[in-house]
């Protein structure tokens, strides 16, 4: 289990940090900046890096005189305020957020959204494209910004907040507080944008072409994987690893909607088919790669498996496939009349002949018995070409 000084951090951070079911602030990515600005000068400051998931923004200013400090951080009066919509209802909201002091200097500010603009305003005094504009010089601000504003769009990483300073004599000392709110959802980075990134590659997967109900399987699909991988951790996989995370996944995906024998079934008819076709390396690759490999196999796909090597006559991978598919359901008689065949024809007549005496008297699981069958599979060997030389040493034995 993956565990760090930072998780525990965390942990103990969520449990005393005020948040609501939908997201939290979060105190540890912030913004708290002490500006010295000159007289009659300008400046901009880029805030911290914003956490994936960030979907609203509060900032504070407060301009202090000299050896004021404020009375408390944002990051503890949010304490107090669990949810951003307890300040975006109303004024009292904002004045809570505002300093109890403030000294008597003033300054104008401007937020931006790229670095560019917010360069362009500190050399040219210019505030093009800013998201908020304070042209009347305040000694304090505070105010949420959201992703109704054109402040927070969707991904954002960092603002700038550009000051210039309204006393013309002396230096001014303002304080930038800003701190995030994340948004539990979009904090793993699966965007609307990114998850249909990602329903776009589990679409090419083979096995999402062949379940019966496509739909259930590929929202069960993106469930796990978005469970398990936030946005960031996906696109640093590497291609073999990404494989492998979509094989597991899809036998994750194939169980919990309900379709994985709906499947397996779909494989094995399409294998057997392959068989009839004279493609019996086809089909044989296909049980291999898609139900034994992934350890889907039952007694039935060890069984196609020795139909599949014993139709292309090889005899000892077929007589280990059969006594495999025999250990795993031995009240099936039709495996062990196949490895009375395999016998027949790898001179143990007697081996062959002592099943046929034990089981003649059983009949199938598709209700023909023993002798029956045993004269059916006769006729199919002669006609696939197969040499008949021991059938009447087995056929007396049935008589």
């Amino acid at each position: 289990m993956k565990f760090s000084i930072l998780g525990l951090l965390l942990v103990c951070t969520s449990l005393a940090f005020a948040q609501s079911n939908e997201g939290f602030w979060d105190n540890i990515r912030t913004t708290n900046e002490t500006i010295i600005l000159n007289a009659g000068k300008r400046k901009a400051i880029k805030t911290a890096d914003f956490p994936v998931g960030t979907t609203e923004v509060v900032y504070r200013i407060s301009l202090l005189d000299d050896n004021q400090k404020i009375s408390s951080s944002l990051v503890s009066v949010l304490k107090a305020i669990p949810d951003p919509t307890g300040i975006s209802q109303g004024a009292a909201g904002t004045v809570f957020l505002l300093s109890s002091i403030s000294g008597d200097d003033k300054c104008k500010f401007y937020v931006f959204t790229n670095e560019n603009d917010a360069l362009q305003y500190e050399k040219t005094g210019v505030a093009s494209n800013a998201c908020v504009s304070q042209e009347e010089p305040v000694n304090k601000a505070a105010k949420l910004l959201t992703e109704k504003s054109k402040c927070i769009p969707q991904g954002i990483q960092n603002l700038w907040f550009g000051f210039q300073s309204d006393n013309w004599v002396m230096k001014e000392k303002i304080i930038l507080e800003v701190v995030p709110w994340v948004n539990y959802n979009l904090r793993s980075g699966w965007t609307v944008e990114n998850r249909k990134s990602l329903l776009k590659e589990i679409e090419q997967l083979e096995i999402a072409k062949k379940v019966s109900n496509k739909n259930l399987f590929l929202g069960n699909f993106m469930e796990v994987f978005i469970a398990k991988y936030a946005y960031s951790d996906y696109k640093k996989l590497l291609p073999a690893e990404k494989a492998k995370a979509m094989d597991g996944f899809a036998e994750e995906s194939l169980v919990k909607s309900g379709q994985l024998n709906s499947y397996l079934e779909m494989v094995r008819s399409e294998a057997t088919k392959l068989n009839f076709s004279n493609k019996s390396e086809e089909a044989i690759l296909k049980i291999q790669k898609e139900i034994i490999e992934k350890n889907r196999a039952k007694a039935i796909d060890y069984g196609l498996l020795g139909t599949f090597y014993l139709s292309s006559r090889q005899f000892v991978k077929a007589e280990e496939a059969y006594l495999k598919a025999i250990s795993m359901n031995p009240s099936e008689l039709n495996y062990r009349l196949q490895l009375a065949h395999i016998y027949m024809y790898t001179d143990r007549v007697n081996k062959s002949k002592d099943l046929h005496k034990k089981y003649q008297q059983n009949n199938l699981a598709n209700h023909k018995s023993w002798i029956e069958q045993t004269k059916i599979d006769f006729e199919q060997f002669k006609n696939n070409g197969f040499g008949t030389e021991n059938f009447k040493k087995i056929l007396r034995v049935l008589d």
